[in-house]
């Protein structure tokens, strides 16, 4: 084997100093050569250019020396003027000669010297081929003049009284403070604003004027009045002011010629200073300025990043952000590339905001306009995307851009990011807070379908309601007449706070007792509703962790309240009764709340309920008495303060909730068609893994199309397929990843099979499409909104078309329960609109009362929206600006959503008052009833009344009613009482328009029966068919007309009219929420609880057999699990 080292040749030694001394031979022996490179030439020239012009520190300390000499030179003149004896006579002798002393000459001689040279050097130094143009430079013959006179004195000394005009070098030391500027910039890498110049060179140009006249008057008036430098400053302020008293004037003519000569260079370069200033002034006012380190450094601030900024968007910003009292010192800095919108400019300019809210224009992609927000001084960042671009993936783009380029330029500033589509969540994983518009939206639009006004039960968790007021006269709807404006605004202010339990007296005395028992316990005696904790060495936030779960003294508790407990004041009813306070407004079976709220200040007064001891057993409710004629029920058990294992009814996962009520066929065929398990593949990246129903072998994509049949099915309509329980329409522009969020909650493992509604995803909507997918058989229908009609040239059109379209299907099918995502919050007021509904005028007249009273949530009071049947994306924006003051506010509704999951966590569900729960009465009973028995939690309520109408609405309902005429009083009625007739029961019409009897129709058929009476005779069975086919047509309303039309198209389509009911609809009723309603709250028939169920997880026996009688039921169970209540 070769030796390799020997073969390696030795490095040669390194070059150094101590070798070049010693001689070293081997290096002597090294034939390598150094070579040195350089940037620009190695000449002399080259070296004094890289030193006096290019090298940035160098050039400004010799700029600073050129301005320090020609200031020197401007001190000396006025030296030498202070030193001169005032010569008697007028001759002009005078102004050509002055007196000047040897060591004052000496010193301006210097001066001179060192000017010229550094003059004639830069000259050289910068030339760059035309020797003229370097020449005619007024620098350098202003430079001429004021050295070379004092250089040629030195060879002729009868020189040196030569009077020279120095005071012109101010001129050269404005243009070297000019240079010197520039130059700071470049050294410190800083650039101060265009408006710091200019102002700058503005001042010195002033200074500059004054200067020359004091020091040109004073000489040239050394044969006139013989005026000191005073007096000519005098004279130059006075004139310059256009005051002009005349106690001062020139005497001679030269004098009045400079004065005017004077003011004319005044007149035209201070003018088109002042212009520049001015234009300056108004870009900044367009860019903003600067937020100054200083302000950053003692106050806190945010920044808020966008694209383009809308006034709804800012006000949506300010309104939820100062809502908090402890950012009540906060400012916000806008940083927008785009100008700022009128509308903007106007709101920022109310004194409010002004003083709080600074517009920077200016892109988060450069450093230096983040430095001038002072990003990395600021306490958090909110990068909110544009949803009103066509392209929302680029605008997702833009949105990643410009976190990166925060991040990047302040590492320590907390993020707060806002992105539309969910497959590009994964580039901003880093931010410290992240909410995903498709995520949450499509979410809360499947929830929407099996727990009723999801969206708007968590908009109003989400929205602070009229900030931290919880004064009784000012919450929303508190002026209204009608009760159930008032309950529904009195509960809409309850919002998720947190706070410590060995800190809270809510929870405090809940310590060793378990999650129900604390939950149960605290809302009867507080009014809170506890719904979640999180231990202290646990980041992840566990909603209603079951009666198993132990309170520990650092648990953080999340509840929900009007306020939060440290703005809560404690009284016990005993005190209570004695000062006599007036409940006389809570009046009624279902009165609000038991903690009556006491405007003082934002505190909340909270009424303590008697918590004397009772017996060992607990407290029990009394029974139905035996005279009722209802089945006697056993009472609600006690909640436990530890959970009793043998008393909780557990649910297996692996088996069907419902499997017992299925018939052996039923049951192997579900089996059969249903697994349970986690989908095998992600639709992107970060999605939460959910465990749900499956299929167990995938369909071919061929089956996927409903109205085409395929080599596996013939079908092609919804009704052919035969579905056993009711479609769930979802009518979407594209089928997006987004879809996902929308599948997941309605296949979730906690749902029974026997209740998994079919998902049809309809990406066109004309009426023919829409029969096909069994609209008129469809539990509901969610209309998403469509991307490519985001942006309009007007900006509240951009719903125009769903808006129009949903209206078309509420028309047609007023049965159907639809469910609308809209891009602006003001448009809900069109949703299913009715111009002359005197009730939906009354609400239109409450919201604006409302607006104006300063109401975040003006529209709630809106029927769609209160039902659940409308909301707007938009609406969330608030949650990203509550995370800033409540980090676990996303995190809270991504578990409420079924977003996240997160073992032990449980899951948002509901259920249905029938008329055999009516018993429990009151939902502090009902609340005892559930925590006792299946350990879930209560919420809230979603109540559906009947709507009052006036007695013309009445009339015109009842008008609905009238069956027919006779044909026998038709016939025989003249042509004048048929008129009559016809007036009368126009005014009874279903619609109080004309649309409903055209007078065209009406003429028509007057003509007609004229005809038929001149005409040849029928037979009898012929003209009474004709008769009754007119009358019938005459009667027709329009809703009839529309119900025929459908009907005529589903019998062109081959589709069965079976199941379409076009009379029945929602209109005579109202729904609405009641978040976490007092203890004594009047449960009623039909109500929806919401509930907070345990995780099913969380309690799987491992060695017991599935239990087929569990309670732990979801949404829609029968009848026979809801009576368990």
């Amino acid at each position: 084997m070769v030796d390799l080292e020997s073969e390696v040749p030795p490095l040669p030694p390194r070059y150094r100093f101590r070798d070049l001394l010693l001689g070293d031979q081997g290096w002597q022996n090294d034939d390598r050569v150094q070579v040195e490179f350089y940037m620009n030439e190695n000449t002399f020239k080259e070296r004094l250019k890289l030193f006096f012009i290019k090298n940035q520190r160098s050039s400004l300390r010799i700029r600073l020396f050129n301005f320090s000499l020609k200031l020197l030179s401007c001190l000396l003149y006025i030296i030498r003027v202070l030193l001169e004896n005032p010569s008697q006579g007028n001759e002009w002798s005078h102004i050509f000669w002055v007196n000047r002393s040897l060591p004052l000459w000496g010193l301006q001689v210097s001066v001179a010297l060192i000017s010229l040279f550094e003059t004639i050097l830069l000259g050289y130094l910068s030339y760059k081929g035309n020797i003229w143009e370097q020449i005619l430079r007024i620098p350098f013959i202003l430079e001429i003049i004021n050295a070379v006179p004092f250089i040629i004195s030195i060879f002729w000394p009868s020189l040196r009284n030569l009077f020279v005009p120095v005071f012109l070098n101010c001129w050269l030391a404005k243009h070297a403070l000019e240079n010197m500027i520039n130059d700071l910039h470049r050294a410190i890498q800083r650039t101060q604003s265009a408006m710091f110049n200019q102002v700058l060179i503005l001042i010195s140009t002033l200074l500059c004027l004054i200067f020359t006249c004091i020091c040109g008057i004073q000489h040239l008036e050394r044969i006139g009045k013989k005026l000191n430098l005073f007096d000519s400053l005098y004279f130059c302020i006075v004139t310059f002011s256009t005051v002009g008293f005349g106690d001062v004037t020139p005497e001679t003519w030269s004098s009045k010629l400079f004065v005017v000569a004077m003011i004319c260079v005044a007149l035209v370069v201070l003018p088109i200073q002042f212009e520049q200033l001015a234009y300056l002034w108004m870009e900044r006012q367009k860019s903003g300025g600067n937020y100054s380190r200083h302000r950053a450094q003692t106050e806190k601030h945010v920044v808020l990043c966008v694209s383009s900024l809308k006034i709804d968007l800012l006000m949506d910003f300010l309104n939820e952000f100062y809502a908090h009292p402890r950012l009540q010192d906060y400012y916000v800095v806008i940083l927008c590339p785009t100008e700022m919108d009128v509308q903007v400019r106007r709101v920022l300019q109310i004194p409010m905001w002004s003083q709080r809210v600074i517009y920077l224009q200016g892109s988060a992609l450069k450093d230096q306009d983040l430095l001038r927000a002072k990003m990395d001084d600021a306490e958090a960042c909110f990068i909110l995307s544009s949803r009103c671009e066509v392209d929302r993936t680029s605008s997702d783009h833009q949105t990643i851009l410009r976190a990166w380029a925060v991040k990047d330029f302040a590492p320590n500033c907390p993020l707060y990011v806002q992105i539309l589509k969910p497959e590009n969540k994964f580039h901003i994983k880093f931010a410290d807070h992240v909410v995903c518009e498709e995520e949450f939206k499509y979410a809360m639009l499947a929830l929407n379908c099996i727990c009723p006004a999801t969206s708007t039960l968590i908009t109003l968790l989400v929205h602070t309601s009229r900030g931290q007021c919880v004064c009784l006269c000012c919450r929303e709807g508190q002026q209204s007449p009608e009760q159930w404006q008032k309950m529904y605004g009195r509960c809409s202010g309850n919002e998720v706070y947190h706070i410590v339990l060995e800190e809270s007296t809510f929870f405090a005395e809940y310590e060793g007792k378990s999650f129900t028992y604390a939950s149960f316990h605290a809302h009867k005696k507080f009014g809170v509703c506890l719904i979640g904790v999180r231990r202290e060495d646990n980041k992840n936030i566990l909603l209603n962790p079951g009666p198993r779960y132990i309170m520990n003294s650092t648990d953080i508790c999340f509840y929900i309240n009007i306020t939060k407990e440290e703005n809560s004041a404690f009284k016990n009813q005993d005190q209570q009764r004695k000062s006599n306070v007036s409940r006389s407004f809570y009046h009624g079976p279902s009165r609000l709340p038991v903690h009556s709220i006491i405007a003082s200040m934002g505190t909340v007064a909270i009424d303590l309920q008697d918590t004397s001891c009772r017996s060992a057993s607990g407290p029990t409710l009394s029974l139905p008495t035996e005279g009722s004629k209802e089945i006697r029920r056993p009472s609600i058990a006690p909640v436990l303060e530890v959970a009793d294992t043998s008393s909780i009814q557990t649910c297996d996962l692996l088996s069907d909730q419902s499997e017992d009520e299925t018939t052996p066929d039923e049951e192997m065929s579900s089996n059969l068609e249903y697994a349970k398990g986690y989908p095998p593949y992600s639709p992107y990246i970060g999605s939460s893994p959910t465990f749900c129903h499956l299929l167990h072998e995938k369909v071919p994509f061929c089956c996927l199309r409903l109205d085409k049949s395929c080599q596996h099915n013939y079908y092609e309509d919804a009704k052919a397929y035969g579905f056993k329980n009711k479609l769930i329409i979802v009518a979407a522009e594209t089928a997006g990843n987004g879809l996902y969020n929308f599948i997941v909650p309605l296949r979730a493992y906690y749902r029974p099979k026997k209740e998994l509604n079919p998902i049809v995803l309809l990406l066109d909507n004309p009426l023919d499409d829409l029969l096909r997918c069994g609209v008129t058989f469809a539990a509901n229908m969610v209309v998403v909104d469509k991307e490519s009609t985001m942006s309009a040239e007007e900006d509240y059109m951009a719903d125009a078309k769903t808006i129009v379209n949903v209206q078309t299907l509420f028309r047609l099918f007023s049965s159907l329960s639809i469910i609308t995502e809209l891009t602006h919050p003001a448009n809900m007021r069109f949703m299913q609109f009715r111009a002359k509904d005197c009730y939906s005028l009354a609400l239109s007249k409450l919201e604006k009362k409302e607006r104006e009273r300063g109401s975040n949530l003006a529209f709630m009071f809106r029927l769609p929206f209160a039902a659940g049947r409308v909301f707007s994306i938009s609406m969330l924006d608030t949650l990203l600006y509550q995370s800033f003051v409540k980090d676990y506010m996303i995190s809270i509704t991504r578990l409420l959503l079924g977003l996240d999951t997160t073992p032990g966590s449980g899951f948002l569900c509901s259920m249905k008052i029938t008329a055999d729960d009516l018993w429990i009465r009151t939902y502090a009973r009902l609340y005892q009833k559930l925590c006792s028995s299946t350990g879930d939690v209560p919420i809230g309520i979603y109540r559906t009344e009947s709507q009052k109408l006036t007695t013309s609405e009445s009339r015109k309902i009842a008008s609905q009613s009238q069956i027919s005429i006779s044909v026998e009083e038709w016939e025989d009625t003249k042509d004048s009482k048929e008129q009559g007739h016809h007036r009368s029961n126009h005014r009874n019409s279903t619609s109080s328009d004309q649309s409903d009897h055209p007078l065209l129709r009406r003429k028509s058929m007057q003509w007609a029966r004229r005809l038929s009476r001149k005409g040849p005779k029928h037979s009898g069975k012929t003209a009474e068919k004709i008769t009754q086919q007119r009358l019938n047509l005459y009667r027709r309303s329009e809703r009839q007309e529309l119900a025929e039309l459908v009907k005529n198209r589903m019998k062109h389509l081959g589709l069965s009219t079976v199941g379409y009911d076009e009379m029945n609809d929602h209109q005579s009723t109202l729904s609405y929420i009641l978040i976490n309603p007092s203890p004594d709250t009047r449960i009623e028939l039909n109500d929806v609880v919401y509930l907070i169920r345990p995780d099913p997880l969380a309690y799987l026996p491992n060695s017991e057999p599935s239990r087929r009688n569990s309670i732990c039921n979801v949404t829609g169970q029968d009848s026979r699990e809801e009576t368990q209540l």
